[in-house]
C-alpha cells in the first residue's frame, strides 16, 4: 500500500474539433489490464500538467499535440488495491504523428 497519493494526467486526445472522436487505447498494465483508457500517465517531478500530457501523448501514441488544457480533475482511492490517485484530466488537438515511433508500447496494446 503507498502512503502517498499518485498524481496521473490523462488526456482527450482530438483531431480537427473538440466535438469529435478522440483517442483511447487498451491497457495493458496491471493496473486495469485489457480496459480502455485515455492516454496519459505520471506526472514527473516539477512537470507542469500542459508538458505531461504532451509527453505521454507523444509516449504513448507517437502523435504531437498543442491547445494542451485543463478540463477537471478526480482524487479517487481504490481502496482494495490500496492505491490513491489524483488525476488530472486535459484536452490537446493533434499536431500530426510526429515520427511514427512509441517510446512506451509496453503500455497499451493500440490506439483508435
Amino acid at each position: 500500500m503507498s502512503s502517498e497519493p499518485r498524481v496521473g494526467v490523462a488526456v482527450f486526445v482530438f483531431q480537427g474539433t473538440k466535438d469529435g472522436d478522440f483517442v483511447i487505447g487498451r491497457r495493458k498494465g496491471s493496473h486495469g489490464a485489457g480496459t480502455y483508457a485515455l492516454p496519459g500517465g505520471h506526472l514527473a517531478f516539477g512537470e507542469s500538467f500542459e508538458q505531461c500530457a504532451a509527453r505521454e501523448v507523444k509516449e504513448e501514441t507517437g502523435l504531437g499535440v498543442h491547445d494542451v488544457r485543463f478540463l477537471t480533475a478526480t482524487n479517487t482511492v481504490f481502496g482494495n488495491a490500496g492505491k490513491h490517485y489524483v488525476t488530472i484530466f486535459m484536452t490537446a488537438m493533434v499536431v500530426a504523428n510526429i515520427d511514427g515511433s512509441v517510446s512506451e508500447p509496453q503500455v497499451r496494446s493500440s490506439f483508435a
